[in-house]
């Protein structure tokens, strides 16, 4: 009875470790760092779930009801992007073959494309899901692209600043592979710099931004009800 018993709380040691690495992947080259003194750009991202494309280029829904505010505040000069996440609605377990299941990826709107940076996934915080910090390059998303290199080598945050329209961000989760949520960057002023430009202004409180974009996530969410209004 106890071998029995030793084999089976074995087996599910070796069955959560096998779940372990399939989302967490290999160790990140970016490095947790404290907020930078100054900003370049900050972005949001309104997700939806109406916004999901596989890796076949397919619409395919997300997860009715949820959510999410990304907000990022990025230092171009020193490769240091800060990270306020927050999902609503969207169910745990997550689920991805990169490192983590929440994402930047380089995709314009109604395309795919791969990750090129990777956030902790959100955990609970009250009624929502959060992550937030701040995270400095290289960056490495632990998913192997077509030639052979991680998706995230030889990225830098330029590139977003860039073309933001060409990025989105997005959450994966077991019951929605190819994503729970999405949206596509969008500038939004940091300091009363209009950080669409690439301006730089000083740091001071990510409150500013998070607000506007909780506000811009508020209307996201009522266009979402009222289309489920209308198509009922």
């Amino acid at each position: 009875m106890l071998r029995t018993r030793t084999s089976r709380v074995a087996a599910a040691t070796g069955l959560a470790a096998a779940s372990a690495f399939m989302t967490a992947g290999p160790a990140s080259a970016e490095t947790e760092v404290d907020r930078p003194d100054s900003f370049t750009s900050a972005f949001t991202s309104m997700a939806t779930p109406d916004t999901i494309i596989n890796t076949d280029g397919d619409s395919v829904p997300g997860e009715e009801g949820a959510t999410g505010t990304f907000t990022f505040m990025i230092n171009s000069d020193e490769e240091i992007i800060c990270y306020d996440i927050t999902l609503d609605g969207v169910t745990p377990p997550y689920e991805s073959m990169a490192k983590t299941a929440t994402h930047v990826h380089e995709a314009a709107a109604g395309s795919s494309g791969p990750p090129r940076l990777a956030f902790p996934d959100p955990t609970q915080d009250g009624d929502v899901l959060r992550s937030e910090g701040c995270l400095k390059g290289p960056f490495t998303t632990g998913l192997e692209g077509d030639d052979g290199n991680d998706t995230g080598q030889g990225f830098t945050l330029s590139q977003i600043e860039a073309n933001p329209a060409g990025f989105s961000a997005d959450t994966h989760t077991a019951d929605f592979v190819p994503g729970a949520v999405r949206g596509q960057l969008t500038p939004i002023p940091v300091g009363g710099v209009d950080t669409g430009m690439g301006g730089t202004s000083e740091a001071g409180s990510i409150a500013g931004p998070v607000a506007l974009a909780a506000g811009l996530g508020l209307a996201a969410a009522g266009a979402v009800a009222l289309r489920r209004r209308v198509g009922a």
